[in-house]
């Protein structure tokens, strides 16, 4: 009964989002956090020979952005009351230094026998072009 309940406290149409803009330290800091040091991250000489011109954020970070909003839609339920679970991303346009990119969750549908919140998930850029966008699925206990 318990499940149900926690279940209850999510409906289809629910929305979350942040906005950051992303800095040369959050780029710097991700590599050192996650170890990705690819050059086209980090070094501008060599990011400027590939399509992007320059150097761009870590496409993972986008999926963190992501990931702090769907802490906000897990920490609805009673601790721990939900959990996420699964992201289904693809990476569409690069993010830059300076750009400020809007992380969005919008729950579309409730898998009520698996207990599992399905968010589409977008992450645009100040100019409303979409970065990334996918599923997110909350596992709710």
């Amino acid at each position: 009964m318990a499940k149900r309940a926690h279940m209850d406290l999510y409906s289809v149409g629910d929305h979350g989002e942040i906005a950051k803009t992303v800095s040369e330290h959050d780029i710097y800091g991700f590599a050192g956090i996650v170890g990705d040091f690819y050059a086209v991250h980090l070094n501008e000489e060599f990011a400027k020979t590939t399509r992007f011109g320059k150097r761009i954020a870590q496409g993972a970070l986008s999926v963190g952005f992501l990931s702090a909003v769907m802490g906000h839609m897990a920490a609805r339920a009673p601790n721990p009351g939900a959990v996420s679970h699964r992201y289904d991303i693809t990476f569409r346009a690069p993010v830059y230094a300076g750009d400020t990119v809007t992380a969005c969750l919008d729950l579309v549908e409730k898998d009520e026998v698996n207990n599992t919140c399905i968010f589409k998930a977008e992450v645009t850029n100040q100019e409303g072009v979409v970065v990334s966008d996918g599923r997110t699925y909350l596992k709710v206990l």
